[in-house]
């Protein structure tokens, strides 16, 4: 059971300190620099993490083994990052501007998943939906 909800933890630990980072990320600095450090620094420890928890040690066979999906989630990702630097600077309090962007990340990828990986969507979900929008129109008056 515990092993079910170590990611979500993982997940919402790591995206609590991406955003306190994000938004501490000095205004002058150019955003892109900024997003090259972020990145060498992600690349060097996802490297180590390789080489501690791989049984075959060779990269170049694992990369070969990968496909578009990885390509495209690099771009994913600085956009996520570019778009989140950008909020901030704005001046979306933490605590609303990744608030809105999830809420409504949720209901995008309900669509998505009805649509495309053919998901069920129930009442409930339907009612869940209704309710983030509604949410939405009252956090952003």
């Amino acid at each position: 059971m515990l092993n079910y909800y170590v990611p979500i933890i993982v997940v919402v630990a790591a995206n609590t300190l991406y955003h306190i980072c994000a938004k501490a990320v000095p205004q002058g600095v150019n955003a892109f620099a900024s997003l090259i450090v972020t990145y060498l620094t992600a690349a060097f420890i996802s490297f180590i993490i390789f080489l501690v928890t791989s049984q075959n040690k060779n990269i170049l066979i694992e990369v070969k083994e990968l496909n578009w999906a990885s390509l495209l989630l690099g771009f994913s990702i600085v956009g996520l990052e570019f778009g989140f630097l950008l909020l901030y600077r704005v001046g979306w309090n933490i605590s609303i501007g990744s608030l809105v962007c999830n809420i409504v990340l949720a209901v995008v990828l309900i669509i998505v998943g009805v649509l495309v990986y053919k998901e069920h969507i129930s009442m409930n979900q339907v009612i869940g939906i209704a309710l983030c929008i509604g949410g939405l129109i009252f956090i952003n008056k």
